[in-house]
């Protein structure tokens, strides 16, 4: 199975993965300025360390697809709960939003991660 073209996919992705940077700092920093670096530090450091042969270029320590999936559901869950205990009502729904079309398009990606005949395209 070749790798899916995911330009969409990618940067929603990418999009989702900020608001997740900055909106869970942000909510957590409410109750300990030390959760608030330690949630920047795992939602960052986790997917950057590891990752799926195939699907980034540099791969630090090799995972299977499954741990892959697991990150970004990780990053897409902390930007969506951050986003509603941290931001207005208008920018929660547009994170909600942005989480459920990133969750659409990343369909075909986690597809190919899943794939026991997985190959680069």
């Amino acid at each position: 199975m070749e790798r899916p073209d995911d330009r969409i996919a990618s940067v929603l992705r990418f999009a989702a993965e900020l608001v997740a940077w900055v909106a869970s700092p942000w909510a957590l920093s409410k109750y300990s300025w030390l959760l608030a670096v330690l949630a920047a530090v795992m939602l960052i450091g986790l997917p950057t360390v590891f990752s799926t042969p195939g699907d980034k270029a540099q791969v630090i320590i090799p995972v299977p697809g499954t741990v892959t999936i697991l990150l970004v559901l990780l990053q897409l869950a902390a930007a969506a709960i951050a986003a509603w205990l941290a931001w207005p009502i208008y920018a929660a729904v547009l994170v909600s939003l942005l989480v459920a079309a990133t969750l659409v398009t990343e369909r075909r990606r986690w597809q190919w991660l899943l794939s026991t005949d997985r190959h680069t395209g």
